[in-house]
């Protein structure tokens, strides 16, 4: 858990310092005062990746050269700075010499939004996203295989765009994406076999149903990437883009054998994606013996009661946890962390209630 965040010239905040209790805190304010930066804050510093943009560059605070934060998390100090596209990773005052280093034995994050709707109903980079930030806390090798199959990739499509074809310096930086794409999908595969029983049994906690869950990896082009590119070759000359990998794969999401995307109801799509968040914890504290701080971002106001109840219950008593909200409405002395310390954040402010 995370007993202190300081953070400069990040997003709002020009210098912010909080101490969060071992429950963790909620955060009440208004839109656009800087809530679900905190949360952010804490993510970058675990994750080293936001689930709001894929640049650090944009998370700095306006007309400032970088960014900078800094947490007592798990008996030591952990600090991130980022200025001028540049990061710096350090624990305990040394630094990290890789990001794959220093995340090794970094803290696990899941994060939940209003937005985790568009994990349903939305387009395969949000599924694709939720898979790549999961893998990359499950398996620590995840990250280097997809930093490595992004840039092969990039290099194949420039090199497909070009006015000429250099087919043997397509075929080489083809033989980095097959041999780490072939991971990834291999590793995302294996996810999702041992997410499927966690979602059904979150979802059945959720929504109290007998619905049936099932999760299926969709591959672009088949079960093999080589001949999958292969059989690609001249769509992709005609399209100048490649076809086929791990960047074009998929998650099928089904509700009682049905395509959750289109026939389920707002409020099934909406229980099946907070599923989809509470299996994420629970199987990566499985995994790595470690409980992963939720991060959950303005969310309970607006599910009806008997869902949020259900989250309020289902979500692991022993994490840390960030809430943020408009109001308090929604809260009930009853509810199972009722006594979680309460913030009133206002103009980069923050004031304990």
């Amino acid at each position: 858990m995370i007993h202190t965040l300081r953070a400069i010239d990040f997003r709002c905040w020009g210098n912010v310092s909080l101490e969060l209790a071992p429950a963790g805190g909620i955060f009440v304010g208004n839109n656009a005062q800087g809530k679900t930066s905190l949360l952010e804050a804490a993510c970058v510093l675990l994750r080293l990746q936001s689930p709001r943009t894929h640049k650090l560059t944009s998370l700095t605070r306006f007309s400032s050269p970088g960014f900078g934060i800094a947490a007592d998390f798990h008996e030591s100090l952990r600090k991130v700075r980022h200025v001028n596209g540049s990061l710096v990773c350090e624990v305990d005052a040394e630094p990290r010499a890789t990001t794959s280093e220093y995340l090794r034995d970094s803290g696990l994050v899941v994060w939940m939004g209003n937005d985790d709707l568009e994990l349903i109903r939305g387009s395969g980079e949000t599924r694709r996203r939720y898979l790549d930030f999961l893998g990359a806390q499950w398996d620590p090798f995840y990250r280097t295989h997809w930093s490595r199959y992004r840039r092969a990739l990039k290099m194949k499509n420039a090199l497909l765009k070009s006015s000429y074809l250099d087919e043997k310096q397509i075929t080489s930086w083809e033989e980095m994406m097959i041999e780490s794409g072939t991971i990834l999908a291999e590793v995302r595969q294996q996810m999702l076999h041992r997410l499927q029983p966690a979602i059904a049994e979150a979802h059945r906690a959720i929504s109290s149903s007998r619905e049936t869950i099932s999760i299926d990896y969709r591959r672009s082009g088949g079960e093999d990437l080589r001949t999958a590119m292969h059989q690609a070759h001249e769509r992709e000359r005609r399209t100048h883009q490649s076809a086929v990998g791990p960047h074009r794969d998929d998650i099928s999401l089904q509700i009682n054998d049905l395509n959750a995307a289109e026939f389920a109801s707002e409020g099934q799509q909406r229980t099946l994606a907070i599923a989809l968040k509470l299996a994420q914890g629970a199987m990566l504290e499985q995994q790595r013996k470690l409980c992963p701080i939720y991060l959950i971002d303005d969310i309970f106001g607006e599910l009806d009661p008997v869902r949020r109840n259900a989250l309020m219950q289902a979500l692991p008593t022993n994490a840390q946890k960030w809430i943020t909200t408009t109001n308090l409405d929604w809260w009930e002395e009853k509810v199972p962390f009722s006594q979680l310390p309460c913030y009133e954040v206002s103009q980069a402010t923050i004031t304990r209630i």
